[in-house]
């Protein structure tokens, strides 16, 4: 839902628009729909994102609608005061802010302080709050090349933005300062400091001071997991990581208005079948492994079911099959070989992985530090605790098999329906998307697949776009013209117009695809793609 029209500028906040925004947001949530997962609310809008085979699609709508048109007075929210060190290694670029504003360090330090600013929305990191309005005699502009690591808690400007960084993270704003306060703790409740509406005021305090970054303590992280492996009683040991292995469940829904992305396996379809196979709930925490698989033992008898990529997996040098039930005996050990087809093999272990959730989720994602191990990747020598079986393993018959098809060889088309920008670009570009082929570029991962190939989509005529919703299967068009392709890590919200989202049957199909395979993008009707879904969920339905 748009509150406002697109704006000509990057830097066009309006805390009228934005309040309205906030105020609506809370009015949909409020009202708990069936089938509402997340309502986020960002500078001018508010996406709410829906599970279509549980909501009553209409009746969002009319609710949105009615919430919009209401004209709803926006609550007060807090004013919270944050300490901050301005300058020295806490802010290494308070003397370029200063050079470009033609003054004194201090000078730029009391007109950043002497504001008390708005939380227009969260987004980028687990809860980096957008904060405006900056003085515009210091709204410098982005590093023209971002830094790879910006300390947790460094202050920051951006334009007319100012922000502060709630974890260790690559980022391209002006560093003028640092704070202590935690912004995000999956612990705390709730887990953000700060939310949409409230204010920030920055109170200048001297290097003698304490601001020493704190945050969930790794020690409790890890006392947290001794403490499932001691209670669940069996486990699996990590001899060798493979390319990229995560622990990864259904995903991290109800967040993302907080910045925090859903994350869960990338291709759900082939999670959901390993799981089911292997006598587990649909939604149980397994492992996600790319393109090379791990080495792994089994520290107790444990039943297995392995889908999705082909990577050639074996027991103790017996090649596994896969969409079926294996009984692994104490001390076996699973490999994998070399790929076959496919680029995410999924392996369900009976009874489910028991380390600790974050957020109500054992998905990982590394940027934000969240679920898993210490939300990061297998390593060798990792000790991985198993839950309790409570179901049968089941037989998968040929009828329920998956398609061979959901494996791609070297390529698959995708269904697109028209994005949240769409009316921000001619229709011509739209006919060269759906005409193009694109090809999968290695700079490409679980947060979004960058495409080349074809001729460059040309920018929308209204100029840069201010920070939008993001959605998983979005297509941006950032400035270079190459699309850019959401997956289920990606920032909750951007900056580049998504001209198409693929619909969400396929994104099982495109997490199949690896660097040099070919994309070509179809257009898809709203109905169809609703059918598509239930069509997929009924076929992984009939095995339960």
């Amino acid at each position: 839902m748009e509150l406002a029209a697109p704006p000509a500028a990057g830097d066009a906040l309006d805390s009228g628009i934005n309040g309205r925004a906030v105020a609506a947001a809370r009015q949909v949530e409020q009202r708990r729909l069936d089938g509402v997962r997340d309502v986020v609310s960002t500078f001018r809008s508010v996406a709410v994102f829906v599970d279509p085979l549980r909501a009553d699609v209409r009746a969002v709508t009319s609710v949105l609608g009615e919430a919009a048109g209401a004209e709803a007075v926006e609550a007060a929210g807090r004013v919270v005061d944050v300490p901050v060190v301005y300058g020295g290694d806490a802010g290494p670029d308070l003397a370029e802010v200063a050079a470009f504003a033609g003054c004194a360090g201090q000078e730029v330090v009391e007109r950043h302080s002497s504001r008390t600013y708005r939380v227009f929305m969260l987004g980028f990191l687990p809860g980096f709050a957008y904060l405006g309005t900056v003085d515009p005699t210091i709204a410098v502009p982005r590093k023209s090349m971002p830094r790879v690591r910006v300390p947790a808690g460094s202050v920051g400007i951006a334009g007319r933005q100012t922000g502060i960084y709630p974890r260790e993270s690559p980022g391209g704003w002006q560093i003028i300062g640092r704070t202590s306060m935690t912004l995000f703790d999956a612990a705390a409740t709730p887990p953000a400091l700060l939310a949409p509406g409230d204010e920030v005021r920055f109170v200048p305090v001297s290097e003698r001071s304490s601001y020493v970054v704190s945050g969930f303590s790794r020690t409790e992280v890890r006392l947290k997991a001794d403490t499932a492996f001691e209670r669940a009683g069996r486990s699996l040991t990590v001899l060798k990581p493979g390319l990229l292995t995560t622990i990864q469940d259904a995903g991290r829904w109800g967040y993302q208005n907080m910045g925090v992305p859903v994350a869960g396996p990338m291709d759900g379809v082939a999670h959901r079948l390993a799981n089911l196979i292997a006598g587990n709930t649909p939604d149980a925490a397994g492992l996600e492994a790319t393109l090379v698989g791990p080495e792994l033992r089994f520290e107790q008898e444990t039943w297995i079911a392995i889908a999705g990529a082909d990577l050639q997996p074996s027991l103790d040098g017996a090649e596994v099959p896969r969409y079926q039930a294996v009984r692994c005996r104490t001390g076996t050990v699973l490999r994998f070989g070399a790929r076959r087809s496919g680029a995410r093999a999924y392996v369900a272990l009976g009874g489910g992985i028991a380390t600790p959730p974050a957020l109500g989720s054992r998905a990982t994602d590394v940027r934000s530090g969240l679920g898993g191990l210490d939300g990061r990747a297998l390593r060798a020598g990792d000790r991985i605790a198993l839950g309790t079986p409570h179901g049968e393993p089941r037989p998968l018959t040929s009828a329920l098999r998956r398609d061979p098809a959901a494996v791609p060889s070297n390529g698959a088309r995708l269904r697109i329906l028209p994005g949240p920008q769409i009316d921000c670009f001619d229709a011509a570009v739209l006919e060269r998307l759906q005409e193009a082929r694109y090809t999968l570029t290695p700079q490409s991962d679980r947060m979004g697949y960058r495409l080349t190939g074809g001729a460059p989509l040309p920018a929308p005529p209204t100029g840069e776009m201010i920070s939008d919703a993001a959605f998983i299967g979005g297509l941006q068009v950032p400035p270079s013209g190459d699309p850019i392709l959401l997956m289920v890590d990606r920032q909750t919200t951007g900056g580049y117009p998504q001209i198409g989202v693929v619909i969400a049957a396929d994104i099982p199909l495109a997490a199949q695809l690896r660097p040099g395979d070919w994309i070509e993008f179809q257009p898809c009707s709203h109905r169809d793609a609703i059918d598509a879904l239930a069509a997929q969920s009924e076929a992984v339905v009939d095995l339960r």
